[in-house]
């Protein structure tokens, strides 16, 4: 495990955007796997203003996200399809046939799960996966007590997690109650997995995930068992390690 610490949000968002680029220079091919939520937004808004310097060209980059809401078709504007069209995607010269999400839309789960595995390993896996942390240590979706070997799965949400996203909604009675994740399985075949975290909300679950035992209660705990993972944090988030 690596520990990258950065001065604050725009410091631990350029660092993670230059871990990422030079993932793709490297491998234009490569295949990125992404996240929503507030901490990445910066790393997406670093990416893009580097793309628009000449400084990173995503032309044959694949993309897999790691969920998305069950029952939210593509166009509403809280699916996580359109927070990356609208934070990343449409901004960046990406092949808009090698985007991929699970599709919210399919209420059959198992036979959701299943494409969205064969979609996964039809692109020769994950180079590099960039994840976020949830207060109560979810990544993904993949909630305290998920077990590490499920792949692509449909899972209920909890309060917490509810609570938490109910900020992007109207109204909490708006935020779905299920959504379709990767599995902490398939996080863990990511032949690089990056994580960022900001501010001292998260330095908590931060100090317990990855400096307590690895156990399922605190799902990014199994990250300290990878053999490429980077940590970045900006100081706040960091500050009990």
């Amino acid at each position: 495990m690596k520990i990258i610490r950065a001065k604050d949000y725009h410091d631990m968002s350029r660092k993670a955007a230059n871990i990422i680029s030079a993932q793709v220079i490297m491998k234009p091919n490569c295949v990125l796997g992404l996240a929503t939520g507030g901490t990445p937004v910066g790393t997406y808004k670093q990416l893009i203003d580097w793309y628009n310097k000449g400084d990173v060209d995503f032309s044959e980059v694949t993309t897999v996200n790691l969920d998305e809401y069950r029952g939210l078709p593509r166009e509403n504007p809280q699916s996580y399809w359109s927070f990356m069209h609208d934070n990343f995607f449409n901004y960046v010269n990406i092949d808009p046939s090698r985007i991929n999400l699970p599709d919210g839309t399919n209420m059959d789960a198992e036979g959701e799960c299943k494409r969205y595995d064969e979609v996964i390993h039809n692109v020769g896996g994950i180079d590099l996966q960039l994840l976020g942390i949830g207060h109560d240590g979810h990544i993904g979706f993949n909630e305290p007590g998920a077990a590490f070997e499920l792949g692509t799965h449909c899972v209920t949400l909890t309060d917490e997690t509810i609570e938490a996203n109910k900020r992007f909604f109207d109204k909490k009675e708006d935020v779905p109650r299920q959504a379709y994740t990767m599995g902490i399985k398939t996080i863990m075949q990511a032949r690089k997995v990056l994580m960022v975290v900001n501010g001292k909300g998260k330095a908590e679950i931060v100090k317990k995930a990855f400096f307590g035992p690895v156990t399922p209660e605190v799902p990014a705990s199994i990250l300290q068992m990878h053999p490429d993972f980077t940590l970045v944090g900006d100081e706040e988030a960091l500050c009990l390690i």
